[in-house]
């Protein structure tokens, strides 16, 4: 992201006369999702003093001028943001500066994360040396060049807070006034618009999406005795709150093409279970795991696709298992028209900053139609409590979601549509480029589901590590989703399981790659990834 902050004289100089001042103009009515146009709130004073004057000198009123400022000023809101002042800062800037307005706007500026200048025609404008100054005929030729040198972030987060930083910093500044830090009234509001978007009667809140998972299990009396299935290729957190609660995990195998649980396969390791008999499925080897009992099972929606719940729903039924939908990648996917959260018994989301939908710092929520349910999560979240916290009725948690954490999600749930639309415009270039590499196969999406493309992962035949390396030397970053499958992690290793027993995880685990995927990704940038890959595959 880049960013172009304008100085006083530039601003007062595009409202007096725009015609005179073309290159400023045409800065602001660049059309570029990776270019942010902004003033400083210090500045604002001064603009319409300096304003007003100039109409004065021209022979005009002052009733005149002030309605001629707030017609232009309300037009140019249109296409900048206003870009507060921090106080702690101001120290800084009486003791170095020179010019004070200058450095103010320096100083402001400098909050904004990627490459920044300062649009000014005045050579002596004090930046603090924080931030390069340019003329606007300047900024348009540093806005038109694609440096293929620049670092694309993995995930843009530092991209989404410049674009939301005045959403963002109000909710900060009401927290801060009413003085309600956790369960504020920011939570019940965000529970609230997460329940209407998911499409159930119950939203809440929770301190992280571990929590959201362990939660379900303690209010379905999950513990010792109890089998819970669920996949071997995601993140520990599905598996720990299993293990956590000393019900034990039964891995389950995925389906090649998805990633995710292969219904077919679970309904193999539910009857393995029940029969306690591994030549059905491949099961935990360890003393006393033949009195195992199915309990429930955890699908997730990996990457952001939906698992395959029509199935899975089925098999749960006919043994009577609970089902908890992980959908910590999944906010924003569609599965054959409702929408990831509403799925199984109960779903349980993370906040995450790197998901789909992420606040900044740890979240997460549990969504459901059992009001029963929703009411002991309630319970649970703040220490298991009645009718106050000192009314404590069952063993909970401290699990209550941080009301600066729910305001940061309502400013980002205002763009999420938006964000989900872009992350699919994302997936379909590198698809649609990508599918003709004989070496590498891209993510299948089935004709009834929607990815929320949380990530976008690819298959890669030959060697990643090499692959990796090639993209790094191009300064395209990448990860891998996930490097072990579960029931081969240390930690489980008392599970008895074997290399070998559900391959399709393991050997899935040794083959992909996941590439940058941010909403805001520009097309210089996806065609500079696009052309790093397929040129790391053919070396």
């Amino acid at each position: 992201m880049k960013h172009v902050v304008f100085d006083v004289s530039s601003i007062v100089a595009l409202l007096v006369d725009s015609e005179k001042n073309e290159d400023i103009k045409r800065l602001l009515d660049l059309d570029k999702q990776d270019v942010s146009c902004w003033i400083s709130a210090g500045s604002l004073p001064s603009i319409q003093y300096i304003f007003l004057r100039t109409i004065e000198e021209n022979g005009g009123s002052q009733q005149e001028g002030v309605r001629t400022f707030q017609e232009l000023f309300t037009a140019l809101l249109n296409r900048v943001s206003i870009l507060s002042n921090l106080g702690f800062r101001q120290n800084e800037l009486i003791a170095k500066a020179r010019d004070l307005e200058g450095a103010q706007i320096a100083l402001a500026a400098d909050q904004l994360h990627g490459e920044k200048i300062i649009v000014t025609d005045d050579p002596s404008f004090d930046t603090l040396g924080l931030i390069e100054s340019k003329t606007a005929l300047e900024a348009m030729a540093w806005l038109g060049c694609q440096d293929k040198n620049t670092q694309i972030p993995f995930v843009d987060l530092a991209g989404q807070q410049d674009a939301l930083r005045p959403q963002l910093e109000k909710g900060i500044f009401t927290v801060l006034k009413h003085g309600k830090y956790i369960l504020g009234p920011e939570v019940q509001e965000f529970e609230g618009v997460l329940s209407d978007y998911v499409g159930v009667e119950n939203a809440i809140g929770v301190a992280s999406g571990t929590d959201a998972l362990l939660a379900v299990l303690m209010a379905w009396g999950v513990g010792p005795g109890d089998a819970v299935f669920t996949t071997p290729f995601t993140f520990i957190a599905t598996s720990e709150v299993i293990s956590l609660l000393g019900a034990t995990p039964v891995f389950v195998d995925i389906d090649p093409r998805t990633y995710n649980i292969d219904p077919d396969k679970l309904a193999l390791a539910v009857q393995a279970v029940k029969a306690n008999d591994p030549t059905i499925y491949p099961l935990p080897r360890f003393t006393g795991c033949e009195a195992l009992q199915p309990k429930a099972v955890i699908p997730v929606d990996l990457f952001g696709l939906p698992a395959d719940y029509d199935p899975i729903m089925k098999i749960a039924e006919q043994n009577k298992l609970f089902v908890l939908e992980d959908a910590a990648q999944g906010l924003g996917g569609v599965y054959k028209n409702h929408k990831s959260g509403s799925f199984g018994h109960a779903a349980a989301t993370s906040f995450f900053p790197a998901k789909p939908l992420g606040c900044y710092g740890d979240g997460g929520a549990v969504m459901t139609n059992d009001q029963g349910l929703a009411d002991e999560i309630r319970s649970i979240r703040v220490h298991g409590k009645g009718k106050d916290k000192y009314d404590n009725v069952r063993v909970g948690l401290n699990a209550r979601l941080h009301t600066v954490q729910a305001a940061f999600l309502l400013a980002k749930f205002g763009v999420f549509s938006q964000e989900v639309a872009g992350r699919q415009r994302v997936a379909e270039k590198y698809s649609e480029i990508l599918k003709g590499c004989a070496a590498l196969t891209v993510p299948f999406v089935p004709d009834f589901v929607q990815s929320a493309w949380a990530q976008y992962t690819l298959y890669y035949q030959n060697d990643r590590v090499i692959t990796q390396g090639a993209l790094q030397a191009s300064n395209i970053p990448s990860a891998v989703y996930y490097g072990r499958s579960l029931h081969l992690q240390p930690v489980y290793k008392g599970l008895g399981y074997e290399k070998g027993d559900l391959p399709v995880s393991e050997i899935s685990s040794e083959h992909v790659l996941s590439l940058p995927m941010s909403p805001n990704l520009s097309d210089a940038a996806l065609d500079h990834i696009i052309s790093g890959v397929l040129d790391a595959v053919e070396d």
